[in-house]
């Protein structure tokens, strides 16, 4: 399986590479926002001593991945119109490494997008005292992030019918952030809303990447983080192999 996995997962990176807008297109959204959130709203926004691009980085960053897991139900749709799987079934080759392929190659393609955004953000003015533990913690919290959004797209990517609705499912994803604690604190909202942006995915992981960032003590916000994120990735999984065994029985 991992030397399957390996072989399709350069043959998907090669389509990456002769294709490197993808990557450049996925960082174009969240950095517009930024720019839009810094030099037009943040100053309007109250964070107290925290400057608002160091508090608003980390949501970005969530953004961003859920943009570029878009392209990965779009090209998992794309091989599966063009019958490469159905070409896989009669090769000895593990099953799962076809996707597992396409998950690697949307981990490397949206790492290299946030290092751009945070690239960008650096220009901005983001400045952080983070050490390099910080670092490979926030790393990890995205990694992981990555991977469970991931595979939602896999599940998408096998049961869209049109190339559209394999793409489309990203957008409830990537507005999610909008309704948590990435642009404002949670105490500005309405009682309702502010319940909702507390007690979603979103906001644990925000909070545990910018105390990361701010060497502050993460507390449960990083162990909470971690929960969603390890959950959502074991019923993503368990959820996509599942599709797959179907459509392929």
């Amino acid at each position: 399986m991992l030397r399957d996995t390996t072989i399709l997962t350069g043959r998907s990176l090669r389509h990456i590479l002769r294709s490197p807008d993808t990557i450049i297109t996925t960082a174009v959204t969240p950095i517009a926002i930024m720019l839009l959130f810094v030099f037009v709203f943040g100053g309007a926004i109250d964070t107290g001593a925290q400057s608002y691009i160091d508090y608003l980085l980390p949501g970005i960053l969530l953004i961003t991945i859920a943009s570029g897991i878009a392209y990965t139900a779009y090209r998992l749709f794309l091989d599966l119109q063009g019958g490469i799987f159905e070409r896989f079934q009669s090769m000895p080759i593990a099953r799962s490494s076809g996707l597992w392929a396409h998950v690697l190659t949307s981990l490397v393609a949206n790492l290299a997008a946030v290092a751009i955004v945070v690239g960008v953000a650096l220009l901005l003015g983001f400045r952080t005292g983070a050490n390099v533990l910080d670092w490979l913690a926030v790393t990890g919290i995205i990694v992981v992030f990555t991977l469970a959004l991931t595979w939602l797209a896999v599940i998408a990517g096998l049961a869209a019918k049109t190339v559209d609705g394999a793409s489309a499912f990203s957008y409830p994803l990537i507005f999610l952030p909008f309704l948590s604690s990435a642009f404002v604190p949670t105490d500005t909202m309405p009682a309702p809303v502010a319940w909702f942006a507390e007690h979603q995915p979103v906001t644990p992981i925000v909070e545990a990447i910018r105390n990361l960032f701010a060497q502050q003590p993460v507390g449960s916000e990083l162990a909470i983080a971690l929960a969603w994120c390890f959950g959502i990735l074991f019923v993503a999984v368990v959820g996509a192999m599942i599709v797959y065994r179907r459509r392929f029985r």
